[in-house]
């Protein structure tokens, strides 16, 4: 067979993904902090970009503006000039007077010329008198109730675990050597005040010896908050009875064997502490009084608050208002004057028409993601109106697909917009992804239900059982399967261990030893 070159006329559909078609997708699933700063960067790079004013004038409110802006200037010039004069006059009384005339007389200028911009009627006579009152109000101590003051400014700064160290060290360290071997060690510390360094590794790398390095580790131990540069829970433990003088050789045999305690194997501890029963519940007590985590006190990193994307209020004919929260919406212009002004000289057309192009692509993305944001709230709001009105008990259960189906949009879609936003209702503050929950069936095939209800039923079974009545899983089984929850016992014992929840054996030692404790 011969081979030929022919040309042939063949039409194809292909899907392409554009760069702006993938940057929008990328859009429906940032959050806030990333679409701001997202946003920030556009407007940076972008002429045409431009974030709202405080007045949040639109282009053509701006352009209406500019005409009047030289009379507005020139009345602030004539001003500024009449208040220069007056000062010129003012200061020439007050060198030329030695009797304290001249003091009377500034003052009695100043006040006529405060009078002229703050009236005694309260009604301005300037037509820049309020732009000064705020400017006066703004200045710190200007006028009543003013609010030129920050809170923040007057915020006393956060001490850091290793500062808080740093200021003690001098006291137990005098040597400057010693120092240097504290400074590493405490730069070793992680969040809980724990000690995870090689010591061995630590006196090879700062060049001393292994005996300076456990004598500086010996009296680090020391410092506040007590259990500090502990390497393990035990010697955290111990560090803290030592400092209360309860260090007795039962204690130690008691820190010395905690994994005994988590299993609440109570009779092999009594054994090896060589006390009775008694005497094992008072130093359970004191055990419980100590600080696991002595570094949990002071921040590591500055908390943010979540703000919520969506906002679900009651209404006032029995439904429910759902709004986008406006201050996650961002805020970004085109300036449409600039760009027909630049372009009318015809300087840099084609790079204005790209920037105009990528700035309304911009506006419309999102607008269009906040639309999507709005119905995949609503859809949700409208599918979990139970569990708004009577809590967690009546959560149902609910997919991706149903929420797609229902709004015309498909699943990855919705996935993308629940993604790292939260909803801000009257039962609190949750993720979008909190109502989406697998579907367990009903007995009989009545209705399915949540598996959050059901391990909120399943937890709050465990927290009202008394020690002499501790329910087993298939006791927890026995009393869903009443209530209408068809439930394995693997997927209760799941359920269960992912709550983190001990076994019916380790909650029975528990509760029996809480209770005479407390009756202790």
């Amino acid at each position: 067979m011969a081979l030929s070159a022919n040309l042939y006329l063949r039409q194809s559909q292909s899907l392409v993904m554009t760069p702006q078609l993938m940057q929008s997708i990328q859009l429906l699933q940032m959050t806030h902090f990333e679409l701001t700063q997202f946003i920030a960067q556009e407007v940076e790079k972008n002429p045409l970009l431009e974030f709202p004013s405080n007045d949040a004038e639109t282009g053509s409110d701006r352009a209406g503006d500019d005409d009047d802006g030289h009379s507005r200037q020139a009345e602030e010039q004539s001003f500024d000039e009449e208040y220069d004069s007056r000062s010129e006059v003012m200061s020439g009384d007050w060198s030329d007077r030695a009797d304290g005339a001249g003091a009377v007389r500034m003052s009695d200028e100043l006040d006529a010329n405060y009078a002229n911009v703050f009236p005694d009627d309260g009604v301005p006579q300037r037509p820049d008198a309020p732009e000064l009152i705020s400017q006066w109000k703004s200045m710190p101590g200007g006028g009543e109730g003013a609010d030129g003051y920050d809170l923040d400014d007057f915020v006393a700064g956060q001490v850091s675990l290793r500062d808080h160290l740093a200021q003690q060290m001098p006291f137990v360290l005098p040597d400057m050597g010693d120092q240097l071997i504290g400074q590493y060690l405490a730069d070793q510390l992680d969040e809980a005040g724990y000690l995870h360094a090689d010591l061995n590794e630590a006196a090879e790398r700062l060049g001393a010896g292994m005996a300076d390095v456990e004598r500086v580790l010996a009296t680090l131990q020391t410092l506040d908050p007590p259990g500090v540069f502990a390497r393990n829970l035990s010697e955290c433990l111990a560090i803290q009875l030592r400092q209360k003088d309860r260090l007795d050789p039962a204690m130690q045999a008691f820190v010395g064997n905690l994994e005994l305690l988590a299993r609440r194997d109570f009779a092999t501890l009594k054994r090896l502490c060589g006390v009775d029963e008694e005497d094992l519940l008072d130093m359970l007590s004191e055990i419980r009084q100590l600080n696991p985590k002595p570094g949990s006190g002071f921040e590591t990193a500055v908390s943010e608050a979540i703000m919520p994307d969506v906002v679900v209020r009651p209404s006032s004919d029995g439904s429910w208002l759902v709004e986008l929260n406006p201050d996650t919406l961002p805020r970004v212009l085109v300036n449409q004057a600039y760009f027909a002004k630049v372009t009318k000289n015809g300087d840099d057309h084609a790079f204005l028409s790209e920037c105009l192009q990528t700035a309304n692509w911009l506006t419309r993305s999102l607008d269009q993601r906040a639309k999507t944001i709005m119905k995949v709230a609503t859809e949700i709001v409208r599918q979990q109106d139970a569990f708004l009105l009577h809590g967690v008990d009546h959560l149902r259960p609910l997919n991706l697909k149903t929420v797609a189906e229902a709004i015309k949009m498909h699943e990855s879609t919705v996935s993308r917009v629940t993604s790292n936003k939260y909803m801000l209702t009257p039962r609190g503050l949750f993720e979008l992804k909190y109502f989406f929950t697998v579907s367990i069936s009903a007995v009989e095939g009545g209705d399915s239900h949540s598996a959050e209800a059901v391990r909120h039923r399943i937890r709050a079974l465990i927290a009202q059982e008394s020690p002499d009545a501790v329910l087993s899983d298939d006791d927890i089984v026995d009393i869903l399967k009443g209530s209408g929850v068809e439930l394995a016992r693997r997927t209760v014992a799941k359920y269960r261990e992912a709550m983190n929840i001990a076994s019916s054996v380790q909650r029975r030692r528990e509760k029996r030893a809480l209770a005479k404790v407390a009756g202790f």
